[in-house]
Protein backbone atom coordinates (compact mmCIF):
# COMPACT_ATOMS: atom_id res chain seq x y z
CA UNK A 1 0.00 0.00 0.00
CA UNK A 2 1.26 3.27 -1.04
CA UNK A 3 2.09 6.30 1.61
CA UNK A 4 0.49 8.97 1.43
CA UNK A 5 2.11 11.94 -0.31
CA UNK A 6 2.07 14.47 2.57
CA UNK A 7 3.83 11.36 5.37
CA UNK A 8 6.57 11.79 2.43
CA UNK A 9 6.67 15.52 2.33
CA UNK A 10 5.74 16.70 6.03
CA UNK A 11 9.19 15.67 7.73
CA UNK A 12 11.09 17.40 4.89
CA UNK A 13 9.57 20.63 5.59
CA UNK A 14 10.05 20.05 9.20
CA UNK A 15 13.16 19.70 8.64
CA UNK A 16 13.82 22.75 6.76
CA UNK A 17 11.26 24.81 9.34
CA UNK A 18 14.07 23.28 12.51
CA UNK A 19 16.82 24.29 10.07
CA UNK A 20 15.42 28.18 9.67
CA UNK A 21 15.54 27.52 6.05
CA UNK A 22 11.68 27.32 4.49
CA UNK A 23 10.35 30.37 3.05
CA UNK A 24 7.84 32.41 4.73
CA UNK A 25 5.23 33.78 2.21
CA UNK A 26 5.34 38.14 2.78
CA UNK A 27 1.98 39.50 1.56
CA UNK A 28 2.10 42.36 0.19
CA UNK A 29 -1.02 44.66 -0.07
CA UNK A 30 -1.13 47.09 -3.21
CA UNK A 31 1.60 48.03 -5.56
CA UNK A 32 5.36 47.77 -5.27
CA UNK A 33 5.83 51.67 -4.07
CA UNK A 34 8.78 52.95 -1.89
CA UNK A 35 6.21 52.25 1.15
CA UNK A 36 3.88 49.41 0.78
CA UNK A 37 1.80 46.98 3.05
CA UNK A 38 3.56 44.01 3.87
CA UNK A 39 1.71 41.80 6.33
CA UNK A 40 -0.46 44.52 7.05
CA UNK A 41 1.99 46.71 8.11
CA UNK A 42 3.24 49.85 6.33
CA UNK A 43 7.21 49.61 5.64
CA UNK A 44 9.86 51.06 3.78
CA UNK A 45 10.69 48.49 0.95
CA UNK A 46 14.57 48.23 0.86
CA UNK A 47 13.96 44.63 -0.80
CA UNK A 48 12.28 44.65 -4.08
CA UNK A 49 14.41 44.36 -7.38
CA UNK A 50 11.83 47.15 -8.99
CA UNK A 51 15.08 49.79 -8.78
CA UNK A 52 13.55 51.89 -11.26
CA UNK A 53 9.78 52.15 -9.58
CA UNK A 54 8.46 51.62 -12.99
CA UNK A 55 6.30 48.31 -11.89
CA UNK A 56 3.59 51.30 -10.66
CA UNK A 57 4.38 53.48 -13.54
CA UNK A 58 1.50 55.40 -15.07
CA UNK A 59 2.81 54.97 -18.44
CA UNK A 60 2.89 50.95 -18.17
CA UNK A 61 0.31 51.05 -16.77
CA UNK A 62 -1.80 53.25 -19.34
CA UNK A 63 -0.20 50.58 -22.11
CA UNK A 64 -1.12 47.22 -20.56
CA UNK A 65 -5.01 48.51 -19.77
CA UNK A 66 -5.08 49.81 -23.92
CA UNK A 67 -3.74 46.08 -25.18
CA UNK A 68 -6.27 44.53 -22.81
CA UNK A 69 -8.91 46.80 -24.71
CA UNK A 70 -7.46 45.88 -28.19
CA UNK A 71 -6.22 42.22 -27.69
CA UNK A 72 -8.06 41.07 -24.85
CA UNK A 73 -6.91 39.12 -21.80
CA UNK A 74 -4.62 36.24 -23.36
CA UNK A 75 -4.39 34.28 -26.69
CA UNK A 76 -5.27 31.10 -25.77
CA UNK A 77 -2.32 29.26 -27.50
CA UNK A 78 1.69 28.93 -27.41
CA UNK A 79 4.30 31.22 -29.38
CA UNK A 80 4.66 28.71 -32.15
CA UNK A 81 0.53 28.02 -33.26
CA UNK A 82 -1.27 30.99 -33.40
CA UNK A 83 0.16 33.09 -29.76
CA UNK A 84 1.97 34.83 -31.22
CA UNK A 85 0.59 38.61 -32.26
CA UNK A 86 1.81 41.57 -33.85
CA UNK A 87 2.50 43.21 -30.16
CA UNK A 88 5.24 40.21 -29.23
CA UNK A 89 7.17 40.75 -32.40
CA UNK A 90 7.14 44.80 -31.57
CA UNK A 91 8.67 43.57 -28.28
CA UNK A 92 11.00 41.82 -29.87
CA UNK A 93 12.04 44.22 -32.07
CA UNK A 94 12.07 46.54 -29.00
CA UNK A 95 14.50 45.06 -27.20
CA UNK A 96 16.54 44.20 -30.14
CA UNK A 97 17.03 48.03 -30.48
CA UNK A 98 17.46 48.57 -27.17
CA UNK A 99 20.11 45.78 -26.36
CA UNK A 100 21.66 46.90 -29.94
CA UNK A 101 21.53 43.59 -31.34
CA UNK A 102 19.93 42.09 -34.73
CA UNK A 103 17.32 39.98 -32.81
CA UNK A 104 15.58 38.91 -29.91
CA UNK A 105 13.29 36.64 -28.92
CA UNK A 106 10.93 37.09 -25.48
CA UNK A 107 10.28 34.06 -22.99
CA UNK A 108 7.77 33.98 -20.52
CA UNK A 109 10.19 34.25 -17.39
CA UNK A 110 13.93 34.80 -17.31
CA UNK A 111 14.04 31.50 -15.68
CA UNK A 112 12.63 30.07 -19.06
CA UNK A 113 14.95 31.94 -20.60
CA UNK A 114 17.97 29.85 -18.70
CA UNK A 115 16.55 26.52 -18.68
CA UNK A 116 14.70 26.75 -22.20
CA UNK A 117 17.71 28.05 -23.94
CA UNK A 118 21.08 26.94 -22.63
CA UNK A 119 20.44 23.29 -22.98
CA UNK A 120 19.34 23.87 -26.78
CA UNK A 121 23.37 25.17 -27.66
CA UNK A 122 25.00 22.41 -25.81
CA UNK A 123 25.48 18.94 -26.70
CA UNK A 124 28.15 16.15 -26.27
CA UNK A 125 30.97 18.17 -27.97
CA UNK A 126 30.27 21.19 -26.03
CA UNK A 127 31.77 22.23 -22.14
CA UNK A 128 30.69 25.12 -20.02
CA UNK A 129 32.66 26.78 -17.88
CA UNK A 130 30.58 28.54 -15.16
CA UNK A 131 30.97 30.96 -12.50
CA UNK A 132 30.65 28.97 -9.00
CA UNK A 133 28.05 32.17 -8.03
CA UNK A 134 25.46 31.88 -11.04
CA UNK A 135 21.97 31.47 -10.71
CA UNK A 136 19.80 28.69 -10.26
CA UNK A 137 18.30 29.03 -13.49
CA UNK A 138 21.81 28.81 -15.29
CA UNK A 139 22.70 25.78 -13.07
CA UNK A 140 19.47 24.08 -14.09
CA UNK A 141 19.82 25.29 -17.62
CA UNK A 142 23.25 23.27 -17.67
CA UNK A 143 21.91 20.07 -16.06
CA UNK A 144 19.63 19.85 -18.23
CA UNK A 145 22.02 19.54 -21.52
CA UNK A 146 23.85 16.54 -19.03
CA UNK A 147 27.41 17.94 -20.70
CA UNK A 148 30.76 18.41 -19.24
CA UNK A 149 31.25 21.14 -16.67
CA UNK A 150 33.93 22.76 -15.04
CA UNK A 151 33.15 25.95 -11.81
CA UNK A 152 35.21 28.28 -12.04
CA UNK A 153 36.09 30.87 -8.76
CA UNK A 154 33.94 33.85 -8.26
CA UNK A 155 35.59 36.37 -11.07
CA UNK A 156 38.33 34.71 -10.42
CA UNK A 157 39.80 35.49 -14.48
CA UNK A 158 43.36 33.38 -13.69
CA UNK A 159 41.23 30.42 -12.18
CA UNK A 160 39.09 30.75 -15.44
CA UNK A 161 42.11 30.76 -17.71
CA UNK A 162 43.47 27.91 -16.14
CA UNK A 163 40.40 25.73 -16.45
CA UNK A 164 40.21 27.12 -20.40
CA UNK A 165 43.71 25.57 -20.82
CA UNK A 166 42.52 22.12 -19.48
CA UNK A 167 39.88 22.31 -22.11
CA UNK A 168 41.27 23.70 -24.66
CA UNK A 169 41.77 21.35 -28.06
CA UNK A 170 39.75 18.33 -26.32
CA UNK A 171 35.33 20.20 -26.94
CA UNK A 172 34.46 21.56 -30.35
CA UNK A 173 32.48 24.00 -28.62
CA UNK A 174 33.39 25.74 -24.96
CA UNK A 175 30.77 27.80 -23.68
CA UNK A 176 31.77 30.59 -20.80
CA UNK A 177 28.25 31.23 -18.64
CA UNK A 178 27.85 34.02 -16.10
CA UNK A 179 26.05 36.21 -14.43
CA UNK A 180 26.37 39.57 -15.40
CA UNK A 181 25.32 40.91 -11.73
CA UNK A 182 25.53 38.74 -8.72
CA UNK A 183 21.76 39.16 -7.22
CA UNK A 184 22.97 38.10 -3.25
CA UNK A 185 26.64 40.29 -3.47
CA UNK A 186 25.85 42.91 -6.35
CA UNK A 187 28.93 42.68 -7.62
CA UNK A 188 29.64 43.01 -11.87
CA UNK A 189 31.20 40.20 -13.74
CA UNK A 190 34.28 41.16 -15.36
CA UNK A 191 32.95 40.64 -19.06
CA UNK A 192 35.61 42.67 -20.68
CA UNK A 193 37.99 40.29 -19.37
CA UNK A 194 36.01 37.39 -20.36
CA UNK A 195 35.60 38.90 -23.60
CA UNK A 196 39.03 39.03 -24.26
CA UNK A 197 39.60 35.45 -22.65
CA UNK A 198 37.16 33.73 -24.89
CA UNK A 199 38.69 35.20 -28.05
CA UNK A 200 41.94 34.19 -27.11
CA UNK A 201 40.30 30.33 -26.18
CA UNK A 202 37.78 30.13 -29.07
CA UNK A 203 35.08 30.23 -26.47
CA UNK A 204 31.38 31.20 -27.02
CA UNK A 205 29.84 33.22 -24.02
CA UNK A 206 26.31 33.64 -22.50
CA UNK A 207 25.64 35.94 -20.21
CA UNK A 208 22.56 36.82 -17.59
CA UNK A 209 21.96 40.47 -17.70
CA UNK A 210 18.68 39.89 -15.41
CA UNK A 211 19.82 42.84 -12.40
CA UNK A 212 22.03 44.63 -15.14
CA UNK A 213 19.16 45.68 -17.45
CA UNK A 214 17.55 49.30 -16.42
CA UNK A 215 20.76 49.46 -14.01
CA UNK A 216 24.11 49.45 -15.90
CA UNK A 217 24.92 51.40 -19.19
CA UNK A 218 23.99 54.02 -21.42
CA UNK A 219 20.17 54.12 -20.44
CA UNK A 220 20.45 51.08 -18.31
CA UNK A 221 21.31 48.83 -21.58
CA UNK A 222 23.06 46.31 -19.27
CA UNK A 223 26.31 44.80 -18.86
CA UNK A 224 27.11 45.31 -22.55
CA UNK A 225 27.12 48.35 -23.04
CA UNK A 226 28.65 48.72 -19.50
CA UNK A 227 31.47 47.50 -20.91
CA UNK A 228 31.50 48.69 -24.80
CA UNK A 229 31.15 45.10 -25.62
CA UNK A 230 27.37 45.90 -27.34
CA UNK A 231 26.71 43.36 -30.46
CA UNK A 232 29.91 40.98 -29.60
CA UNK A 233 28.76 38.87 -26.88
CA UNK A 234 26.91 36.03 -28.61
CA UNK A 235 23.99 35.33 -26.06
CA UNK A 236 22.67 38.01 -23.85
CA UNK A 237 19.93 36.85 -21.55
CA UNK A 238 17.57 39.33 -19.30
CA UNK A 239 14.20 39.38 -17.56
CA UNK A 240 11.50 42.45 -17.13
CA UNK A 241 11.00 41.41 -13.94
CA UNK A 242 13.48 43.67 -12.35
CA UNK A 243 14.57 46.89 -13.10
CA UNK A 244 11.66 47.11 -16.18
CA UNK A 245 9.20 46.39 -13.45
CA UNK A 246 7.01 43.49 -15.30
CA UNK A 247 7.78 39.96 -16.34
CA UNK A 248 9.47 37.88 -18.72
CA UNK A 249 13.02 37.33 -20.00
CA UNK A 250 14.60 37.03 -23.05
CA UNK A 251 17.97 36.36 -25.42
CA UNK A 252 18.59 38.87 -27.56
CA UNK A 253 22.02 38.19 -30.28
CA UNK A 254 21.97 37.10 -33.96
CA UNK A 255 19.14 36.53 -35.98
CA UNK A 256 20.11 33.21 -36.44
CA UNK A 257 20.00 32.88 -33.07
CA UNK A 258 16.37 34.03 -32.25
CA UNK A 259 15.26 31.45 -35.35
CA UNK A 260 16.74 28.61 -33.86
CA UNK A 261 15.43 29.06 -30.50
CA UNK A 262 11.74 29.32 -31.60
CA UNK A 263 12.42 26.19 -32.82
CA UNK A 264 14.45 24.21 -29.97
CA UNK A 265 13.79 25.63 -27.14
CA UNK A 266 10.92 24.06 -25.13
CA UNK A 267 10.02 26.21 -22.74
CA UNK A 268 9.16 28.78 -25.23
CA UNK A 269 7.51 26.49 -27.66
CA UNK A 270 5.38 24.78 -25.15
CA UNK A 271 4.56 27.54 -22.70
CA UNK A 272 1.19 29.65 -23.35
CA UNK A 273 2.42 33.27 -24.55
CA UNK A 274 3.04 35.91 -22.32
CA UNK A 275 -0.73 38.20 -22.02
CA UNK A 276 -0.94 41.92 -24.31
CA UNK A 277 -1.02 43.57 -21.01
CA UNK A 278 2.35 42.28 -19.87
CA UNK A 279 3.85 42.61 -23.27
CA UNK A 280 2.91 46.65 -23.86
CA UNK A 281 4.05 47.29 -20.45
CA UNK A 282 7.55 45.52 -21.40
CA UNK A 283 7.51 47.48 -24.58
CA UNK A 284 6.54 51.05 -22.56
CA UNK A 285 9.54 49.89 -20.02
CA UNK A 286 11.88 49.71 -22.71
CA UNK A 287 10.35 52.77 -24.60
CA UNK A 288 11.00 54.97 -21.62
CA UNK A 289 14.25 54.33 -20.83
CA UNK A 290 15.37 54.75 -24.74
CA UNK A 291 13.84 58.18 -24.11
CA UNK A 292 14.78 59.17 -21.15
CA UNK A 293 17.49 58.00 -18.60
CA UNK A 294 16.53 60.04 -15.65
CA UNK A 295 15.44 57.04 -13.94
CA UNK A 296 18.63 55.50 -14.23
CA UNK A 297 20.72 58.25 -12.91
CA UNK A 298 18.36 58.89 -9.89
CA UNK A 299 18.82 55.06 -9.32
CA UNK A 300 23.04 56.04 -9.03
CA UNK A 301 22.25 58.82 -7.11
CA UNK A 302 20.63 57.62 -5.00
CA UNK A 303 22.86 54.21 -4.56
CA UNK A 304 25.70 56.36 -4.22
CA UNK A 305 24.31 58.58 -1.00
CA UNK A 306 23.27 55.27 0.83
CA UNK A 307 26.47 53.45 -0.03
CA UNK A 308 28.33 56.61 1.46
CA UNK A 309 26.48 56.74 4.50
CA UNK A 310 26.72 52.77 5.27
CA UNK A 311 30.12 53.23 4.90
CA UNK A 312 30.61 56.27 7.55
CA UNK A 313 28.35 54.28 9.88
CA UNK A 314 31.44 51.61 9.63
CA UNK A 315 28.82 48.63 7.99
CA UNK A 316 30.41 46.56 5.55
CA UNK A 317 28.89 45.91 2.17
CA UNK A 318 31.18 43.13 0.75
CA UNK A 319 32.06 43.57 -2.75
CA UNK A 320 28.74 45.59 -3.89
CA UNK A 321 29.32 47.45 -7.21
CA UNK A 322 25.54 48.11 -8.09
CA UNK A 323 22.33 49.18 -5.96
CA UNK A 324 22.14 45.63 -4.67
CA UNK A 325 23.77 46.89 -0.99
CA UNK A 326 24.13 43.74 1.10
CA UNK A 327 24.39 44.73 4.88
CA UNK A 328 27.38 41.80 6.02
CA UNK A 329 26.34 40.17 9.47
CA UNK A 330 28.22 37.08 9.79
CA UNK A 331 26.05 34.72 11.71
CA UNK A 332 22.80 33.54 9.98
CA UNK A 333 20.97 33.76 13.36
CA UNK A 334 21.70 37.38 13.99
CA UNK A 335 21.05 38.42 10.23
CA UNK A 336 17.71 36.89 10.75
CA UNK A 337 17.21 39.06 13.94
CA UNK A 338 18.33 42.47 12.60
CA UNK A 339 15.57 42.08 9.76
CA UNK A 340 13.01 41.28 12.34
CA UNK A 341 14.06 44.34 13.72
CA UNK A 342 14.16 46.41 10.71
CA UNK A 343 10.84 45.09 10.19
CA UNK A 344 9.33 46.42 13.71
CA UNK A 345 10.94 49.91 13.09
CA UNK A 346 9.17 50.03 9.35
CA UNK A 347 11.67 48.95 7.33
CA UNK A 348 11.77 45.45 4.91
CA UNK A 349 14.80 43.95 4.59
CA UNK A 350 15.57 40.11 4.05
CA UNK A 351 18.64 38.32 5.89
CA UNK A 352 20.28 36.17 2.95
CA UNK A 353 21.63 33.23 4.96
CA UNK A 354 22.80 29.68 4.44
CA UNK A 355 22.65 27.70 2.26
CA UNK A 356 21.62 30.43 -0.17
CA UNK A 357 25.24 31.96 0.81
CA UNK A 358 28.51 30.52 2.63
CA UNK A 359 28.42 29.80 6.08
CA UNK A 360 29.53 32.99 7.80
CA UNK A 361 28.26 35.08 5.14
CA UNK A 362 24.93 35.97 6.40
CA UNK A 363 23.60 39.41 5.56
CA UNK A 364 20.41 41.83 5.24
CA UNK A 365 20.22 42.41 1.36
CA UNK A 366 19.05 46.04 0.64
CA UNK A 367 18.13 47.05 -2.70
CA UNK A 368 17.79 50.86 -3.71
CA UNK A 369 15.02 52.31 -6.08
CA UNK A 370 15.47 55.29 -7.95
CA UNK A 371 12.09 56.72 -6.45
CA UNK A 372 13.37 56.82 -3.11
CA UNK A 373 13.66 60.58 -1.53
CA UNK A 374 16.59 61.33 0.05
CA UNK A 375 14.16 61.35 3.54
CA UNK A 376 13.24 57.58 2.73
CA UNK A 377 17.31 56.68 2.64
CA UNK A 378 17.58 58.77 5.93
CA UNK A 379 15.02 56.90 7.26
CA UNK A 380 16.61 53.97 6.50
CA UNK A 381 20.28 54.55 7.44
CA UNK A 382 18.56 55.89 10.81
CA UNK A 383 17.20 52.43 11.50
CA UNK A 384 20.20 50.05 10.40
CA UNK A 385 22.10 52.17 12.62
CA UNK A 386 20.49 51.96 15.58
CA UNK A 387 19.60 47.91 14.57
CA UNK A 388 23.56 47.70 14.39
CA UNK A 389 24.03 49.35 17.47
CA UNK A 390 22.17 46.95 19.37
CA UNK A 391 23.12 43.85 18.69
CA UNK A 392 27.02 45.15 18.08
CA UNK A 393 27.40 44.78 14.76
CA UNK A 394 28.93 48.53 14.83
Amino acid sequence: MKKPLDEILRPILEELKAAGLEWKVNKVEGPSTPYSIVNGKKVLMLGTNNYLGLSNHKKLKKAAIEAIKKYGAGSGSVRAISGTMDLHLKLEETIAKFKRTEAAIYFQTGFAANAGGIPQLLDQKSVVLSDELNHGSIIDGIRLAKVEKLIYKHCDMEDLENKLKEVSGKFEKIWIISDGVFSMDGDIAPLDKIYNLATEYGAYIWVDDAHGDGVLGEHGRGITSHYKLEGKIEVEMGTFSKAFGVVGGYVAGSKILKEYMHNKARTYLLSGSAPPATVASCIAALELLEEDERLVKKLWKNTNYFKRKIKKLGLNMGNSQTPIVPIMIGDSKKAKQFSEMLFEEGVFALPIVYPMVAQGKARIRTQIRADFKKADLDFALEKIEKIAKKLQVI
